[in-house]
């Protein structure tokens, strides 16, 4: 089930406005949050509020030296994170901007993502869209990316089957998970440069959009259901 809303001004603001929605309806409760993929990148940006945020990631030097630079963090564990420390129903959202087409055995990391929240948390997640001309030239030009964010940047792109828009409407119809809001956006698209733009339409021509070429990435706001009984990991 997906209900489609006009595109906010930007993902940023649409989870930080998701999240703040659900810490009024839950008003007198510290909310908990896992920031997923703490090493690079910002948070929710909830500081006003009564939040515990931890943050997990992959042990790599230059996510270290993010991660403990940050200053919203109240915990941190970084490693694989098929085993870093993430108790189950602890959660009320989980935060993962552009990390699951990062991560190998991405579908795994998912589902200890979605064992970690509690019953009617939010799982936000944004991600490169592996099934777009954007995913493929991202694909097949890893060197690039690496070029252009350097040795501080995030690890390049896995892009695991799951990794994608399709991929993951399967795994919320799979987990009993419900997508609230799904947007499209082309924003790694417009900052890849005119000669990768170029390429992504050549890539979207020849396939005849079998590879879209309209979009490069997608936000979700994904709910866990309140009922105990749904069919979820």
């Amino acid at each position: 089930m997906t209900d489609l809303r006009t595109p906010p001004v930007n993902d940023g603001d649409l989870f930080s406005a998701r999240a703040r929605q659900y810490a009024l309806e839950h008003r007198g409760q510290t909310i908990e949050i896992l920031e997923a993929g703490c090493g690079w990148g910002h948070g929710l940006g909830l500081t006003d509020l009564d939040c515990q945020v931890t943050g997990v990631d992959m042990d790599l030097p230059a996510l270290r030296a993010h991660a403990e630079a940050r200053t919203d963090l109240h915990a941190r564990h970084l490693g694989d994170l098929r085993t870093v420390p993430m108790p189950p129903r602890t959660f009320d959202i989980v935060h993962a901007p552009y990390l699951i087409e990062r991560v190998p055995h991405a579908e795994l990391v998912l589902d200890r993502f979605v064992a970690a929240l509690k019953p009617g948390g939010l799982l936000l997640v944004r991600l490169r869209d592996r099934s777009t001309a954007y995913g493929l030239v991202d694909r097949l030009l890893p060197a690039r990316e690496r070029r252009a964010r350097g040795a501080g940047g995030p690890p390049p792109a896995v892009y695991d089957e799951v990794a994608s828009r399709k991929g993951m409407q399967w795994y919320c119809m799979m987990r009993g998970l419900t997508i609230a809001e799904e947007h499209p956006s082309a924003h790694m698209l417009a900052t890849a440069g005119p000669a990768v733009a170029a390429l992504c339409r050549l890539v979207a021509a020849a396939g005849r959009d079998r590879l879209p070429g309209g979009h490069s990435e997608v936000a979700l706001v994904i709910r866990k259901p309140e009922n105990r009984f749904a069919r979820v990991i």
